[in-house]
């Protein structure tokens, strides 16, 4: 792995369309090997469905080792990238290589996970008491009060959604393969999601036409998205950072 300088958190501004190009190049890569990649996302699916159902402790696990996921599934896409063959063990490679500052990585967004939570939260309970009050009194102003609260609510999990991908979107990939210390790595998704907006709108624009498409029939379209959308954070990754 590449030891840190300041070359390597640099990352390029790229035109808007590239946003688009990052589904392509992803699906691209997936075809290289569906099957295998289908599979192991499928089996991801399963590791996560059985954490959920464990109290509390399911919670912590999943959401500690969703980076440490991230960044096998992102080990896995260099390796197929260059030629390699897929294995089922590829799942499990950032375990092996980079897994203390990927643990590290998930601590960080547990917490922020936590604090936007804990914030949601406030805000609901007020929305609620807006509501109690407002059903005392008959008081058009509470009801209001507790629409604008829950309108306030639902703007601020958008907002707070589209900042934590910022610093997630690029920081287990910088983890793994330029061995950069997860704050630093966090910091440098979030600069580099920033500079590169455009694309990122194109690119999400995409995401919700083929979200609601796999949700047709079924939602097996999922099978399918779930690998791409993981590839794509590959190809975006080496477009910006220059692999």
């Amino acid at each position: 792995m590449e030891q840190v300088t300041g070359d390597v958190l640099a990352p390029r501004t790229l035109d808007g369309g590239r946003g688009v190009s990052w589904w392509s190049d992803g699906w691209a890569l997936f075809m290289k090997n569906p099957g295998m990649w289908i599979v192991l996302g499928l089996l991801l699916f399963v590791i996560f469905v059985v954490l959920s159902v464990i109290p509390l402790i399911g919670w912590l696990a999943s959401s500690l080792a969703t980076p440490v996921f991230i960044g096998s599934w992102m080990i896995a896409a260099r390796k197929v990238d260059g030629g390699g063959p897929l294995e089922i063990g590829d799942l499990f490679s950032g375990f092996q290589e980079r897994a203390q500052p990927l643990l590290l990585l998930g601590a960080i967004f547990l917490g922020v996970t936590v604090v936007i939570v804990l914030v949601l939260g406030a805000l609901g309970a007020g929305a609620a008491f807006g509501m109690m009050m407002s059903s005392g009194h008959s008081s058009g102003a509470g009801v209001a009060a507790a629409m604008g609260a829950g309108m306030l609510g639902l703007l601020l999990t958008l907002g707070l959604s589209v900042l934590f991908a910022m610093a997630i979107w690029f920081a287990p990939a910088l983890v793994v393969f330029r061995n950069v210390p997860p704050f630093d790595a966090v910091k440098a998704s979030f600069a580099a999601s920033l500079k590169n907006i455009v694309p990122f709108l194109l690119y999400g624009l995409i995401y919700l036409v083929a979200a609601v498409v796999a949700m047709i029939p079924f939602g097996l379209g999922w099978v399918v998205l779930v690998p791409v959308g993981l590839l794509t954070m590959y190809v975006s990754y080496k477009d910006v950072f220059g692999g």
